[in-house]
């Protein structure tokens, strides 16, 4: 089985955060943005992406963590926190490259995807509006991104 991670296609999306919404309240009953595990970047402003954890073969969150609280299931890709084991230091936070991790004020420990193991699927990608967001190991997105990089080309004069 191919490890899938949730991906953005950032044509489709329009930066309307429902991801981070609907993230927040399956994962901790709340609204509040600080605590998602998916969150949108604007890189400008005419530009939306939602990031979410991508599930790295050789994860650097993981290799940063001095406590040894974050593990990666080998099977599903996904990175398993021993909360009792996390001091809130965010060293994983600093090695993501992507972002994808973020630190909840309430506990003091960190917050990354699990791709709601206990949902039929992710809720972002089932509340999108925009379709925005799929599973997608990492040879189904290099294929997406040649296709559009393709069409890219072939638009141009």
């Amino acid at each position: 089985m191919a490890i899938a991670a949730i991906t953005c296609n950032p044509a489709l999306c329009t930066g309307c955060q429902v991801c981070e919404f609907a993230c927040a309240l399956a994962k901790a009953k709340s609204f509040d943005l600080e605590i998602a595990r998916i969150r949108t970047a604007r890189p400008e402003p005419d530009q939306a992406v939602s990031i979410a954890c991508r599930l790295c073969p050789s994860p650097p969150c993981v290799a940063s963590c001095p406590r040894d609280a974050l593990s990666q299931d080998p099977a599903k890709g996904i990175i398993l926190l021993n909360k009792a084991r996390c001091s809130g230091c965010g060293w994983c936070i600093e090695a993501c490259e992507f972002g994808a991790i973020a630190m909840d004020p309430s506990t003091k420990s960190v917050v990354i995807c699990d791709l709601c193991p206990d949902l039929p699927k992710p809720r972002c990608l089932e509340l999108c509006p925009q379709q925005a967001l799929s599973l997608s190991s990492p040879a189904q997105t290099a294929g997406r991104n040649r296709d559009r990089a393709a069409r890219r080309e072939l638009a141009s004069p």
